[in-house]
């Protein structure tokens, strides 16, 4: 079942929020707050591994939305998150060979939505996202996906170089984005794959970028040398889609 809010304020709301079960992405609470409530909502978010960031009350007061925050906001999932598995499972409920992206340092909620977009249009089983430095299933990206959240499953994980260790084992390849690259198609994209997407600044982290079996470059004849995550992505996919159909 999908949420509805992405964000929550004040002190008793957020507690409940823990309690329910609530996905959680991040919690932003007053720096050097010390007192029993916010104790009790730093236990919680211990326990759940939630992200805290430490803000001051200027920064809390421009973050609220209802001018009631008490010393703590949560950014909460408008949808559910999915596991690794689920995306795997998905792949072999259609007996296709997995197709997955992975993002990198997307921190933006429209290049997300966007992604996620994309990724359902273009067949691939699932999505995956680290949990630091990542924009979350907010609101806006369930707004920007034009409902593809609700079919494509995002999935969540700690560390992703670790996950894509894991996902080899189960026969897939990784593909990551980089301008220094081979041009994509040079390159034979069909059968179980990983596509890693990094921000338009950063680009793909270097300990991910080292776990990729490939890199892959996009023509570009312009003035400047980046695309945007989204269209990249876009761009990617459709080479793969294209080879996978033997055009």
């Amino acid at each position: 079942m999908g949420y509805t809010e992405s964000q929550i304020e004040g002190r008793n709301a957020v507690l409940e929020a823990f309690r329910a079960g609530r996905t959680i992405d991040k919690l932003y609470i007053l720096d050097n707050c010390q007192d029993g409530p916010i104790m009790s909502i730093k236990r919680e978010a211990k326990k759940r591994d939630c992200i805290v960031k430490y803000l001051t009350r200027e920064k809390l007061d421009l973050l609220s939305e209802t001018g009631r925050h008490q010393g703590v906001i949560a950014s909460v999932a408008a949808y559910e998150y999915a596991t690794v598995e689920d995306i795997l499972n998905k792949a072999k409920e259609k007996g296709e060979a997995p197709f997955i992206f992975l993002l990198d340092n997307i921190e933006d909620p429209h290049n997300l939505g966007a992604i996620i977009r994309t990724a359902n249009l273009a067949g691939a089983h699932g999505v995956i996202i680290p949990k630091n430095r990542a924009a979350g299933l907010t609101a806006a990206v369930a707004r920007t996906s034009a409902g593809a959240v609700n079919y494509t499953p995002v999935a969540k994980v700690t560390n992703l170089g670790k996950t894509i260790d894991e996902l080899k084992k189960e026969g897939l390849w990784f593909v990551c984005a980089d301008i220094d690259g081979t041009v994509m198609y040079d390159l034979d994209l069909k059968g179980a794959i990983g596509v890693v997407i990094g921000s338009e600044g950063e680009g793909v982290g270097r300990l991910v970028k080292e776990k990729c079996d490939l890199t892959a470059a996009i023509p570009m004849k312009g003035d400047i040398d980046s695309l945007n995550a989204s269209v990249a992505a876009g761009v990617i996919a459709y080479e793969i889609v294209r080879q996978r159909l033997g055009k």
